[in-house]
């Protein structure tokens, strides 16, 4: 049985998606303690608790003490990996890309192909946008041999949440293929979406895409960013939003194959001129690190090559407590080591098979 204190590393909800994802991959009892007990609200959040029910039930297994608030969890692995029709609904604005996330490896060892359908937050603070999910990370995986798709329905804010997103995942026929990606190279177009739900007469997503690309087009770069307008009478996507918001995300790719990407969601107070010159920020600034994932993708990116069949190897704008952490658990609970030599991470993956 896997013992874990949830203080330990980064002490965020991460620990507790990566453990139970890996509990059910190994078949292994997970205990888990002191759940993100140096966060302000300690304990399981809401999207938390849809995260470890949503792996038990792919797995066929148990959670005992998955309930909002709760600092310790039991998790029970099942026999086998479940396939088919999924529908997870968080609730509240918790983040529905990070329960993607959490449910793509599981459904990737699966005997068959599955359908989920999320509900929550697809936009807001402290979490992946939807637009980097599809465009950085699932590319990303892509080119390891993930088959997978998602697909927008209707986009969600904080603090009603209501987005929703459609999942679909292909079983692997073999091992990921490792992520080998030495030198970032010559950034190639660098693409973009400005979203804005309900407030089209402040012209929010031409501001944003606008502010944005005045910073790119200044640093030497080519940019093309797709304004999206969400409205009542002309939705963005099939469902229009329950609520205003924004986001803003771009991504470009390199000659070498790398994938950088940057983006931020709005909140009440933020400009939509303050949102374009963050983004395009925050994408210069691991441009210039010569990184060849981005900050979160670097993260993101670490279950997948620890399942790989191979020496994954790549570059990150700095090594984060996210970094260290996700490694860490990778380790200890599927045996894959790794090595950590400046910003340069390697990772020996483990070459997991599906059913």
């Amino acid at each position: 049985m896997f013992e874990l204190d949830g203080r330990q590393g980064s002490g965020s909800g991460t620990i507790v998606r990566d453990a139970v994802v890996y509990a059910a991959l190994t078949g292994e009892t997970l205990r888990m303690t002191h759940i993100r007990a140096r966060r302000r609200r300690p304990g399981l959040r809401p999207q938390h608790v849809t995260v470890v029910e949503a792996v038990a039930r792919l797995c066929g297994g148990q959670a005992e003490g998955a309930i909002t608030g709760s600092g310790e969890i039991r998790f029970i692995p099942g026999a086998r990996l479940a396939d088919g029709d999924f529908h997870w609904d968080i609730g509240t604005a918790g983040s529905a890309v990070m329960l993607a996330q959490t449910v793509l490896p599981v459904a990737l060892l699966a005997g068959e192909p599955s359908r989920h359908t999320i509900i929550g937050g697809l936009f807001q603070d402290f979490a992946p946008t939807v637009f980097h999910f599809q465009q950085v990370l699932l590319a990303t995986v892509q080119a390891m041999g993930v088959r997978a798709s998602l697909e927008v329905i209707r986009p969600g804010y904080v603090p009603a949440g209501g987005g929703e997103v459609v999942l679909r995942v292909d079983p692997l026929k073999a091992p990921l293929r490792p992520l080998q990606q030495d030198t970032q190279g010559q950034l190639g177009l660098v693409r973009g979406l400005a979203l804005s739900s309900l407030l089209e007469e402040r012209e929010v997503s031409r501001r944003m895409a606008a502010s944005c690309e005045e910073i790119l087009r200044n640093a030497g770069l080519q940019p093309a960013i797709q304004v999206l307008t969400d409205t009542r009478e002309r939705p963005a996507f099939e469902t229009v939003s329950a609520q205003p918001g924004a986001a803003l995300a771009i991504w470009a790719e390199s000659d070498t194959g790398c994938l950088l990407g940057a983006d931020r969601a709005g909140a009440p107070g933020r400009r939509s001129e303050a949102i374009g010159q963050a983004v395009a920020g925050q994408f210069l600034q691991d441009r210039r690190t010569e990184a060849t994932v981005d900050r979160y993708l670097g993260d993101q990116v670490i279950p997948f090559a620890a399942l790989a069949a191979g020496d994954s190897r790549f570059r990150v704008p700095r090594v984060t407590d996210h970094i260290r952490t996700r490694l860490w658990l990778a380790k200890i609970m599927l045996g894959a080591d790794s090595e950590v030599d400046g910003t340069g991470i390697r990772i020996e993956g483990i070459g997991k098979t599906g059913a």
